[in-house]
């Protein structure tokens, strides 16, 4: 492993982070290893970075007994994305489940948020030994019908390198408060993210490319949902206007045997943002599981700012 501590001011001038430069199978990942006790790796969704986690507050808040792990996903952030090659959720697990390895990272609770989440869940059936559960996010888990495909194929890369970058930065505010409406989007956010980086050509590919695959990704993973062998937390906003929580969380959650659900009333996708404390219960739960082999049996009512939701 060839690993090197940094402090990147640029990257989150009010958080002080140090993050590090892990290279595996070649492949440059930048990540964050901060806090000891139960291991916890975040993964964040299409389009973001590690500072969506670092500004959520979930590292502040289960730092003192959490190893809290976070990696900028094939490129996205600072890490590579090689070209030629196909970089679906489990090819993304594969290289991060040897990354934690290098890193003598042992069964660690993995948290997946929007896309990161069917990243999440590819660990965990590739390798459920590896993996203590998970507490997935907001995630887009089942194929629905594709959009119609561009009109001119031919224009794609003429468009996508001079047309498509101005327009994202024109849109790129009403994007970002869909994105975390029906709730603000945090200061500390706004302030941590580096919407230049987001904005720059090499990850809007990445972008592009996961949205592209999603159909055929969730469709491959959603056959297998059924034999999933670790504990698992699901967590969805009542108001997600990216990913229909009832046709995603709801469904997971049914055909997922002794998965819990927790719906976060008022709350749309950045569901870690608005609702951190949350998360962090979901982790405990998923961290009082750790020590056994396998999930109980059987479903639990949980109380959630007025819903009762099925476990």
């Amino acid at each position: 492993m060839v690993t090197t501590r940094v402090t990147d001011a640029s990257a989150a001038p009010h958080l002080d982070a140090a993050f590090q430069y892990i290279t595996v199978d070649a492949i440059r990942l930048r990540c964050l290893d901060e806090g000891g006790g139960t291991p916890v790796v975040l993964l964040h969704g299409n389009g973001s970075m590690i500072e969506d986690f670092l500004s959520s507050g979930i590292i502040e808040g289960g730092a003192g007994s959490h190893r809290f792990i976070a990696f900028d996903r094939p490129g996205f952030g600072y890490s590579e994305r090689p070209a030629g090659r196909t970089w679906g959720p489990s090819e993304q697990a594969a290289l991060l489940l040897r990354a934690l390895e290098q890193m003598h990272c042992d069964r660690p609770i993995i948290v997946g948020h929007s896309w990161g989440a069917l990243v999440a869940l590819a660990m965990a059936l590739r390798n459920p030994e590896r993996v203590a559960g998970l507490v997935l996010m907001a995630g887009y888990y089942y194929p629905m019908p594709r959009a119609r495909p561009m009109p001119f194929p031919f224009a794609t890369d003429i468009f996508r390198h001079a047309v498509e970058p101005y327009m994202r930065r024109l849109m790129a505010p009403d994007t970002m408060r869909r994105v975390f409406a029906p709730c603000r989007m945090p200061e500390r956010f706004r302030r941590s993210y580096s919407m230049s980086l987001a904005l720059r050509t090499s990850q809007m590919q990445a972008v592009d490319d996961e949205a592209g695959m999603l159909i055929e990704a969730t469709g491959a993973l959603s056959r297998h949902y059924g034999s999933l062998a670790v504990p698992s937390c699901l967590i969805a906003g009542t108001d997600d206007r990216i990913v229909d929580t009832d046709l995603h969380s709801t469904r997971l959650h049914l055909d997922l045997s002794g998965s819990s659900f927790r719906r976060v009333p008022g709350s749309g996708h950045m569901v870690h943002h608005a609702a951190p404390d949350e998360v962090l219960a979901a982790i405990a739960e998923i961290e009082r599981q750790r020590p056994r082999e396998r999930r109980s049996p059987g479903r639990q009512w949980l109380h959630i700012g007025g819903d009762h939701v099925a476990a």
